[in-house]
């Protein structure tokens, strides 16, 4: 019995010494709270994608707190409603938020693109393309193991057919799905463009048409169609000024492989106040 008591009296007396220790460590060692940044944080939709430009949204918060920036608009996913509390909090002038959403480059689907090789391996594209670049014919398309499906944190993407699709009424434009993409095929653009091209091959003509029935051709019929001048074919793929892009629609309707979309690509932001 005395050695029970004696083990328990020695743990004890440790417990007691460690509690004393982080008592004055804490003390030492105690950094103040700056309760403006704490208020800015818990505004910030803490998706921690880093559009803004800083490392998350503590590092936003910080910034912003500390006087390092004056700009409220640079949290895509929180949008105007965010800029607004945080210059309410701040004391700065709200600025207006450009919506964005993430699109595709690619539908170069199942019914599209052959395969060159049968892929076995881990659920990832990462991983799918260290094995000699996938297992599509097409070495710039998509790879449809959902690497961008895993990391949206709105369930905006799903992969059907094996491409992947963003559901632009739910995306908030953070750019996850962009940065997990090791195709690089996601981008995020303005919420008010119309045309998107859906294509990311860099080869020829001659060479997409063996491969894929919707890859750009590069026949620059789109360019020669273009009234103000906002499609150029570039590495043999069409690309879009959006700066000059009003939208017209006539670049898809020349299109020969289809490869030109026009759509409503308004994100959750802009459709919730659509609908109110």
């Amino acid at each position: 019995m005395t050695e029970v008591l004696t083990a328990v009296a020695v743990v004890a007396a440790i417990g007691a010494v460690c509690a004393a220790v982080l008592l004055v460590a804490s003390k030492l060692m105690f950094v103040p709270v700056n309760e403006k940044e704490k208020l800015i944080r818990d505004v910030l939709p803490g998706a921690n994608c880093g559009a803004c430009g800083y490392t998350g949204c503590d590092g936003y918060a910080k910034a912003l707190a500390e006087g390092q920036t004056d700009k409220t608009n640079l949290c895509v996913p929180g949008a105007d409603k965010v800029s607004n509390d945080i210059a309410q909090i701040t004391g700065l002038e709200a600025a207006d938020v450009v919506e964005m959403v993430a699109t595709v480059r690619c539908m170069g689907d199942c019914g599209k693109v052959g395969k060159k090789s049968q892929y076995r391996g881990a659920d990832s594209c990462a991983a799918a393309k260290m094995l000699f670049g996938g297992s599509s014919q097409c070495t710039y398309g998509c790879l449809g193991y959902g690497d961008c499906q895993k990391v949206c944190p709105n369930g905006a993407i799903c992969i059907e057919n094996g491409v992947a699709h963003v559901n632009t009424r739910i995306c908030t434009g953070c750019g996850l799905c962009a940065k997990a993409c090791p195709q690089g095929i996601i981008a995020l653009m303005e919420d008010v463009d119309k045309v998107l091209v859906t294509c990311s091959s860099k080869d020829k003509g001659a060479a997409v048409r063996k491969i894929c029935s919707h890859g750009c051709i590069a026949c620059k019929k789109c360019e020669k169609n273009c009234p103000t001048q906002a499609v150029k074919v570039e590495n043999n793929i069409a690309v879009i000024d959006y700066d000059k892009c009003i939208n017209c629609g006539e670049c898809a309707k020349n299109c020969p492989v289809g490869c030109i979309m026009v759509s409503d690509f308004s994100g959750i932001h802009r459709f919730e106040a659509k609908e109110e």
